[in-house]
């Protein structure tokens, strides 16, 4: 098998200078050990992978964790460099955005609060849940296997109750982001949510998103008459909704587009139109996409890109489903959510490195493998082409299962039927 736990190490060095010497060997032992941890994935399961001698007490783990002199921001720039010269060295760089919760029980637990659960509710009925609300932003990875696109993980803000917005969290981290790459445009797709902020100034970054069906569009403000008096028109004439839009019978074209690593084919609209009410200043060009067979409703969306086409918005918006994967694997595979860290930074900063931790697997995951197989077939699942983050997990986990396990056993080689079974249930394990 392909893959060895010194190339983690190696990946893992690059890192150290976020930390002290005796932090850096904290955070390389506690990243270790959760990638290895089967089960909840709490702090003291952590420790004792980490230590199976405990020759550090706990306690240092949840300082650590809890107050430790490092800070997140810079292991995320660290990060984000990375992974931007391994998968766009040059061109626009693609990304996604969207918040998530992290469930959590207990009355003083940190920055927790209640929040509407946007995965139970309903239009007719509102699910509350207790938890961390997290704002999140994710590299689009195309794989070398194909496919659905990767969501790595490159930044991440905390929503308080009474402080910034989730609109204004978003602009800010996508404004950190954008200051690490000065010279480089960034696109930005995100929800339906996060629309306005076409109307916030931010150079470098071009947004796609939805526009709503019964949106106010106006066109462009005319030209100014010479001697004219009187303030500039910022609008021009009222023009109809993109649903009204939606229903003329010309200007339409069949195009080919990227819907999540499969082709489709969609009749789109465009049109460049000024959405007053979010984005005053500039107009943006409006795509509505359509299904050829009319099986699916009409979609309309908008993007701040004036040089865009349509099959690359349709395409792009598409493609930030890659973000929902990222929320689902980190909570199920991870254990995001596990952490039972309370005070001070704790809650924050665990739930921010579980977000950290998936990029850095798929990372090393995609620098060793590439394309090629890293699962043992399956007799129920013959056709398998591409891996999934739970793929990638168990390749890294048997790598640093078999460094930890056998160079100090007896010095007669075990057979190898024995050791590929104990690795292979070791990796899997849930």
């Amino acid at each position: 098998m392909v893959g060895s736990a010194e190339e983690w190490r190696l990946l893992l060095a690059g890192f150290a200078t976020a930390f002290s010497h005796p932090s850096f060997m904290l955070f390389v032992r506690l990243t270790t050990a959760w990638a290895l941890c089967p089960g909840r994935h709490t702090l003291t399961r952590l420790y004792q992978i980490a230590e199976p001698s405990q020759q550090k007490a706990h306690d240092a783990y949840h300082r650590f964790v809890r107050e430790g002199a490092w800070r997140m921001s810079t292991l995320w720039e660290l990060l984000a460099r990375l992974l931007v010269k391994a998968f766009y060295p040059q061109g626009d760089i693609p990304v996604d955005l969207d918040d998530t919760v992290f469930h959590k029980t207990g009355r003083k637990v940190a920055q927790a609060a209640w929040w509407r659960d946007a995965v139970r509710s309903t239009g007719e009925r509102v699910v509350h849940c207790f938890g961390l609300n997290l704002v999140l932003l994710t590299l689009r990875v195309h794989a070398p296997w194909g496919g659905e696109p990767l969501g790595l993980p490159v930044n991440m803000r905390l929503h308080r109750k009474k402080g910034p917005t989730l609109l204004d969290l978003a602009e800010e981290m996508t404004r950190e982001f954008a200051g690490w790459f000065p010279n480089r445009r960034i696109q930005l797709s995100a929800d339906g949510f996060y629309a306005p902020l076409a109307g916030r100034t931010m150079p470098q970054v071009y947004l796609t998103s939805r526009m709503r069906r019964d949106a106010a569009l106006y066109a462009p403000p005319p030209p100014r008459r010479k001697g004219a008096r009187g303030r500039p028109r910022k609008r021009g004439r009222r023009l109809p909704t993109p649903e009204q839009l939606a229903e003329t019978q010309h200007g339409w074209r069949k195009v080919s587009v990227n819907i999540r690593g499969k082709p489709a084919k969609r009749l789109v609209l465009v049109r460049d139109v000024l959405w007053y009410a979010v984005c005053p200043q500039r107009p943006v060009r409006l795509v509505i996409s359509r299904d050829p067979e009319g099986k699916e409703h009409d979609d309309f969306f908008f993007t701040t890109d004036p040089t865009a086409t349509a099959e690359i918005v349709v395409g792009s918006y598409a493609g930030r489903w890659s973000i929902e994967d990222t929320f689902r694997n980190v909570k199920q595979l991870l254990g995001g959510q596990d952490p039972q860290t309370w005070k001070h930074q704790g809650p924050e900063r665990a739930a921010a490195f579980s977000f950290w931790m998936y990029s850095i697997i798929w990372l090393w995951y995609v620098q060793t493998y590439g394309c090629r197989r890293s699962w043992l077939p399956l007799p129920w699942y013959p056709g398998k082409r591409s891996p999934s983050f739970a793929d990638a997990l168990a390749a890294l986990r048997r790598a640093l299962w078999a460094e930890r396990l056998f160079p100090h056993s007896d010095k007669r080689a075990l057979p190898r039927k024995i050791t590929a079974v104990i690795l292979n249930v070791l990796a899997t394990a849930a």
